[in-house]
């Protein structure tokens, strides 16, 4: 498997997605917005990504092991390394996890939360995401897409959103993400597919999926032609001109102008 990668941030702040990519694995992960707000720890989302992203390819080594065991065993070590910080807090920093593998003539998946992985074919294309978090508050998500972007009403409202949110995080009556608990890996949506029928694959954060997603202007065709001819960086230039036409949100409402930004593409 033939991996190029890219990220960017999606403005003047740090980036909190992360992304990776070997011979036999694609990994995007997304870390989850503070929106300003403690977390218990002193590290970030930042820290947290790279450490997770680290621990979860040295982990998916071993091409036999299940890609929720590498995931959970991923979450324990790096829960490890900062005992410190108040891991039980809510707030705890927090990512959605992609995962794309390449076993013998077979693609394995794991999506925990909304980074989705999408495959090409001659019959098309095959979406695999975890959409469970927008059945979650959606009340307090309509009154933060009406406010634009970057103005007190939009933050205060994120912020209302976001503690609403960590509430239910994790938890069965909510939607899971990798934080500190292991176990949430047992939560994610795996699978296989043949290898032999895909001939390209996506790996991203919601930030550049947003383009056919949300933003409705071009097509899972279209993304992958892009791919073809310009690479993740050419895909996500193309996703930061869409959004430069929109810079607060009025035309697409949304948590941030320009949100982080991974891709993982892949060919064979």
């Amino acid at each position: 498997m033939r991996v190029c990668v890219e990220t960017q941030a999606g403005g003047v702040n740090p980036n909190e997605d992360w992304v990776a990519g070997t011979p036999t694995l694609a990994v995007v992960l997304d870390g989850l917005s503070t929106a300003g707000l403690a977390t218990g720890c002193r590290h970030g989302v930042p820290w947290y990504v790279a450490h997770l992203g680290g621990h979860l390819l040295a982990a998916l080594a071993d091409t036999d092991r299940s890609l929720s065991d590498g995931l959970a065993d991923a979450l324990e070590r790096v829960a490890a390394e900062h005992p410190e910080c108040d891991l039980d807090d809510p707030g705890t920093p927090s990512a959605t996890v992609a995962v794309l593998r390449h076993r013998q003539g077979a693609l394995d998946h794991l999506v925990l939360a909304d980074s989705p992985i999408v495959l090409e074919s001659r019959d098309g294309h095959t979406v695999i995401t975890d959409t469970r978090v927008d059945d979650v508050l959606p009340e307090l998500r309509a009154e933060v897409e009406r406010h634009e972007t970057h103005t007190p009403g939009h933050r205060e409202a994120l912020q209302r959103l976001v503690s609403a949110q960590r509430q239910v995080r994790n938890t069965p009556e909510g939607y899971w993400v990798a934080a500190s608990r292991p176990d949430a890996a047992q939560h994610a949506y795996t699978g296989t597919t043949s290898q032999p029928e895909v001939s390209a694959a996506a790996v991203m954060s919601d930030g550049v999926s947003r383009l056919v997603t949300e933003y409705g202007m071009a097509t899972w065709s279209d993304v992958f032609m892009t791919l073809a001819d310009g690479g993740p960086r050419g895909l996500i230039e193309m996703v930061r001109r869409i959004e430069a036409t929109d810079p607060t949100g009025i035309r697409w409402p949304r948590y941030k102008s320009g949100d982080d930004a991974a891709v993982a593409y892949c060919r064979w």
